[in-house]
C-alpha cells in the first residue's frame, strides 16, 4: 500500500472532517439550549433568544428592544438569556417595586456578572480568603459610609475647592478658548473622587493621575457583550480589562508598601483603611469599586449639565443668579471676582443652597441613567411577580430605567431636558411609586449621593462664576439645542460626537 493510501485511511478528507465538526457543534448547541431553557413558571421567553449568545438585541439596541418585548408580553415581564445567564425582565409599577424592594434580589451579584467591566480583585490579589469575599459587601458599605461622613467632608472641602479651581484655570488657560466638558470636567470629577476614596499619591502626582485615569477608562471600555456572554473566553475586552485591572491593583499595592517602609502617614482613604488593619484584598477591592461607583455617572452628568445650561437661557440665568446670591451671602470680600468669593462658602451652604443646580442635575440623571439595572435572586426560592409568574432561584433580574424615566404618563415629552419637572406644582417624579430611581430607592439608595451632589454644585458654581459660554459644533457654529441622548446606551457615557463649549472668561 502506498504511503498516500495509508495517509488517506488515517486522516479523513476535509469534507468529512468539517461534517464531523458540524455534527458535534450541533449536538453541543442542542444540549446547551436544553440545559438553559426558561423555567416553566418564569415569564415567557422572547423571540430571538439564540443559543449560546442569548438575545443579541439586548446589547445592540437595548431600550428599543425592551419596549418591544414588554409590549409583546401580557404581563409586561419577559425572560431571555445573556450568554449562559437566565434573566427575567420586570416592568411597570409592580415590577419596579419588586425589583427595588425584595430582600432576596442581590445587587452586587447581579452587577458582578452582567455589568461586565469592573475588574475582580481576586484576579490580581493573592492573599484573600473565602471569608473576605463573603464580607466584601458589608466592608464596602462601612468604609464608604465613614469616608463620606460630615467631618471628612468638612476637612476635605478646602482641598476639593482647590482641585476644582485648578481644573477651571486649566480651561481658562487653554489658548483655543474651547473645551470638551466630557474630557475637562470629567477629569475634575475623577480627581475629586480620588481625593475622597483613594490615595493622595494619585491626586497629587500627574504621572500617577494620568496612568490611573488611563487604566480606569480601559476597564470601562471593556464592558462588551462578548465579555458577558463568553466570560471564560480570552476576548480582547477581557484581556484589556485584566491588564488594566492588574495595573491599578499594582499601583495601589506599591503605595501601600512605600508607606509601610517609610512610616509615612497620609490623611486619605488609603491611610484610613491601613489604620483599620484592612488587608490588601479589602483595600484594593474597595478603591476600585468606589472609583466605578463614584465616576461613571457623576463625571458624565457634570458635563451634560453644562451642555444643557449652554442651550437653555432661562435655566442658565437662574443658575447664575443662584451662584451670585449664595457667594454674596458669605463672601468676606464682596469686591473680589465671583470665582474667588466661592472659597468662603461653608459646607452646609454648598449642600443646601443650590436648589437650581440640583434640579438641573436631576433631570440630566433621568435622561442619562441609561440601560438596565441588575439583581440576582439569591434567596433560594421562587419570587412571585404576579399573573402566576415567578423569578426562579439563581436567575438574574433586570429593570430598564427608561420604563419609568421615559414614561410619558409620568414625564410628558420625556426626551426633553426640563428641570421644572420637579418643582412642587408639577412634581412629575412623585406621580408613581419609585418615580425617580436615579439615586437608587428602597433597599439600595446611593451611598455616594451626598458627595455626588456636593461635587456637582461646586463644579457648576465655579464654571458659571468663571465663564460665559456657548455650545458649538466641531466647526465653531453655535448650537441652540443640546444633542439628543442615545437612549440605547447601557450606562451614562460620553457622546460619540464631541461636545464643545466656547468659553469667555469673566474678570469679575
Amino acid at each position: 500500500m502506498a504511503f498516500s493510501d495509508i495517509f488517506e485511511t488515517v486522516i479523513p478528507s476535509p469534507s468529512i472532517f468539517l461534517l464531523v465538526l458540524a455534527v458535534l457543534f450541533t449536538v453541543y448547541v442542542v444540549i446547551t439550549t436544553y440545559n438553559r431553557r426558561i423555567p416553566a413558571k418564569a415569564p415567557p421567553a422572547v423571540s430571538g433568544d439564540f443559543p449560546l449568545t442569548g438575545a443579541i438585541q439586548f446589547w445592540t439596541r437595548r431600550w428599543d428592544w425592551f419596549q418591544q418585548m414588554r409590549g409583546h408580553s401580557p404581563s409586561g415581564n419577559f425572560s431571555f438569556h445573556a450568554g449562559p445567564n437566565t434573566l427575567v425582565a420586570l416592568s411597570g409599577e409592580r415590577g419596579r417595586r419588586i425589583f427595588y424592594e425584595n430582600k432576596d434580589l442581590n445587587f452586587n451579584e447581579g452587577y458582578a456578572v452582567l455589568f461586565g467591566s469592573s475588574p475582580q480583585a481576586k484576579e490580581h490579589v493573592k492573599d484573600e480568603k473565602p471569608k473576605d469575599l463573603e464580607e466584601h459587601d458589608n466592608h464596602f458599605s462601612r468604609r464608604l459610609t465613614y469616608l463620606l461622613r460630615n467631618e471628612n467632608f468638612r476637612k476635605k472641602l478646602p482641598t476639593l475647592l482647590s482641585d476644582v479651581q485648578d481644573g477651571i484655570e486649566a480651561i481658562r488657560n487653554d489658548p483655543s478658548g474651547r473645551t470638551n466638558p466630557f474630557e475637562s470636567i470629567y477629569r475634575i470629577v475623577f480627581k475629586l473622587t480620588i481625593r475622597m476614596v483613594a490615595a493622595e499619591e494619585i491626586a497629587e502626582d500627574p504621572k500617577h493621575f494620568e496612568a490611573c485615569l488611563k487604566y480606569f477608562e480601559m476597564i470601562d471600555e471593556s464592558a462588551t457583550a462578548a465579555a458577558v456572554m463568553f466570560p471564560k473566553v480570552p476576548s480582547p475586552a477581557i484581556i484589556k480589562r485584566t491588564y488594566a485591572g492588574a495595573r491599578l491593583f499594582m499601583m495601589m499595592e506599591n503605595f501601600v508598601k512605600k508607606r509601610a517602609q517609610s512610616d509615612e502617614k497620609r490623611d486619605d482613604a488609603l491611610q484610613y483603611m491601613l489604620d483599620q488593619g484592612d488587608r490588601m484584598f479589602k483595600i484594593l477591592t474597595f478603591v476600585v469599586g468606589a472609583l466605578f461607583a463614584g465616576l461613571l455617572n457623576s463625571g458624565i452628568n457634570a458635563a451634560w449639565v453644562l451642555c444643557y445650561l449652554a442651550t437653555s437661557p432661562e435655566w442658565l440665568a437662574k443658575a447664575q443668579e443662584e451662584v451670585r446670591t449664595t457667594a454674596a451671602k458669605y463672601a468676606r470680600d464682596p469686591n473680589a471676582p465671583l470665582r474667588h468669593q466661592l472659597a468662603d462658602i461653608p459646607l452646609e451652604a454648598w449642600e443646601s443652597e443650590f436648589p437650581v443646580v440640583d434640579l438641573c442635575l436631576k433631570d440630566s440623571i433621568r435622561l442619562n441613567l441609561l440601560g438596565t439595572a441588575f439583581r440576582k435572586n439569591t434567596g433560594g426560592r421562587e419570587i412571585p411577580i404576579g399573573n402566576g409568574e415567578v423569578i426562579p432561584p439563581n436567575a438574574f433580574v433586570t429593570y430598564a430605567t427608561g420604563d419609568i424615566h421615559l414614561n410619558p404618563e409620568s414625564y410628558p415629552n420625556p426626551e426633553k431636558w426640563d428641570p421644572a419637572r420637579y418643582l412642587p406644582e408639577r412634581a412629575e417624579d412623585k406621580k408613581a411609586v419609585h418615580g425617580f430611581v436615579g439615586w437608587g430607592v428602597a433597599r439600595h439608595p446611593c451611598l455616594g449621593m451626598r458627595f455626588a451632589k456636593l461635587e456637582q454644585n461646586i463644579i457648576t458654581a465655579y464654571f458659571l462664576a468663571s465663564f460665559d459660554f456657548q455650545l458649538e459644533d466641531k466647526n465653531g457654529n453655535k448650537l441652540i439645542e443640546a444633542p439628543k441622548v442615545n437612549l440605547n446606551g447601557h450606562s451614562a457615557h460620553k457622546p460619540k460626537v464631541p461636545q464643545i463649549l466656547r468659553v469667555f472668561p469673566k474678570d469679575k
